[in-house]
């Protein structure tokens, strides 16, 4: 059994000089999450990378982490949100601070949601049905890839009663889309996440180079067909290539709702104008994503194109973004600039491969400790409270020093 926390992520006190040990990161202590002392969890995600890929081994990670072509939309995407800076108000009174909220009137704990990641089973033996319990655990909200290397079902069973939403491909058979959501609706998933980013796939040189595939231990049982088997001898590239509908519209937002009477939530807007059309086509959400750097490396960072969006959709739904957020004021920049809750991929499968369950449910609290650390420095009681004066663009930048 892999031992939690691992060296890189070990719980403090939250007064480290009043601590019986002498080391800076002990593995023991008191260790409070009241609303008006934040716990302190000594975290290094970049010392967790590193494990999780010691664990997984090269082809996962060439999977997990790499991007398109260059990479550079990849780096990009956490770049950007150094770009903005907080702008803290003082004296503001507050005492205690929640960063409990609800999506699509669902009531979580945090804002910060499991993003929808892919064959997680190379990351963990339990794969998705762990991150299930690790979100369940603290009140968040998990998205389901439909490439999951577990059934729905299994992973609704692995936490029964905590919020979940399904990740869609509408894919070229649409028996096989209508089938998978009627699966999603009758085992208590809230949402339909549909990805629209995906006429293509990208094109991933780190998984070509590595062999990236589905080894034979495998299985992808929320895809009935050939998935499977394609992903086995071609890769994940083939399926999107093979099996997944190139020419969505507008209209396809509309027939996915009509299928079960879930919210559909378009997952990989860019644009304004397509967040707009995606709205009067009858989603529920918006997800200002590109895939996590993983389809058109020429894109926008997501924290660079997130504030547009959000003033045209103009409160008509809520906005979600993802894309290089690996810090609790990363959260919060997404917040003032107008998100409801961001999705994280990444930095959730690193901790499913060092600690499973628990891996997964201590980086959640790691997010939530700070994003309420991060919130009282800035003056902000709420999530609600957390609004665009607390955010500027850097000096130097080439866009506004501060948005209206």
């Amino acid at each position: 059994m892999r031992a939690w926390p691992p060296p890189t992520m070990r719980p403090v006190p939250d007064h480290p000089a009043s601590s019986d040990g002498s080391a800076h990161n002990p593995s023991t202590g008191t260790v409070r999450s009241a609303g008006s002392t934040p716990l302190a969890i000594d975290l290094s995600l970049v010392d967790l990378e590193r494990d999780a890929r010691r664990i997984i081994g090269e082809m996962a990670y060439a999977y997990f982490s790499g991007g398109a072509e260059d990479e550079r939309l990849l780096a990009e995407n956490v770049a950007a949100w150094s770009r903005w800076q907080l702008h803290p108000r003082v004296l503001a009174g507050i005492d205690q601070v929640t960063t409990s909220t609800t999506l699509l009137g669902q009531p979580v704990r945090s804002p910060v949601v499991i993003a929808p990641t892919a064959i997680q089973g190379l990351a963990h033996p339990e794969g998705e049905k762990d991150t299930a319990r690790g979100a369940a655990e603290v009140g968040a909200l998990m998205v389901l890839s439909s490439l999951a290397t577990c059934s729905l079902e299994d992973v609704a069973a692995a936490a029964p009663g905590a919020p979940r939403w399904m990740q869609i491909y509408i894919l070229r058979d649409r028996a096989r889309t209508r089938d998978l959501v009627q699966r999603t609706a009758a085992h208590g998933y809230g949402a339909l996440v549909l990805t629209v980013d995906a006429p293509v796939s990208g094109l991933r040189l780190r998984e070509l180079r590595s062999g990236v595939h589905l080894p034979h231990d495998l299985s992808l049982p929320n895809l009935t067909g050939d998935s499977t088997a394609r992903a086995h001898e071609g890769g994940f590239m083939a399926v999107v290539t093979r099996e997944f509908e190139p020419a969505l519209t507008p209209d396809d937002v509309g027939w996915l709702a009509g299928l079960s009477g879930l919210p559909v939530v378009a997952k990989g807007v860019q644009r304004a104008d397509d967040a707009v059309r995606c709205i009067e086509a009858g989603a529920a959400a918006i997800v200002v994503s590109n895939h996590g750097g993983r389809q058109l490396n020429d894109a926008p960072a997501t924290a660079d194109i997130l504030p547009e969006i959000v003033d045209a959709v103009a409160g008509r739904v809520e906005v979600y973004v993802d894309g290089g957020i690996r810090r609790a004021p990363d959260v919060a920049k997404a917040l003032a600039l107008g998100a409801r809750a961001v999705m994280v991929g990444r930095p959730s499968l690193w901790a499913l491969a060092a600690g499973g369950a628990d891996g997964v449910a201590s980086l959640l609290r790691w997010y939530e400790s700070e994003l309420r650390r991060t919130m009282a420095l800035c003056g902000a009681s709420t999530v609600a409270a957390i609004d665009r004066s607390l955010v500027r663009r850097s000096t130097g930048s080439s866009t506004m020093d501060a948005l209206p």
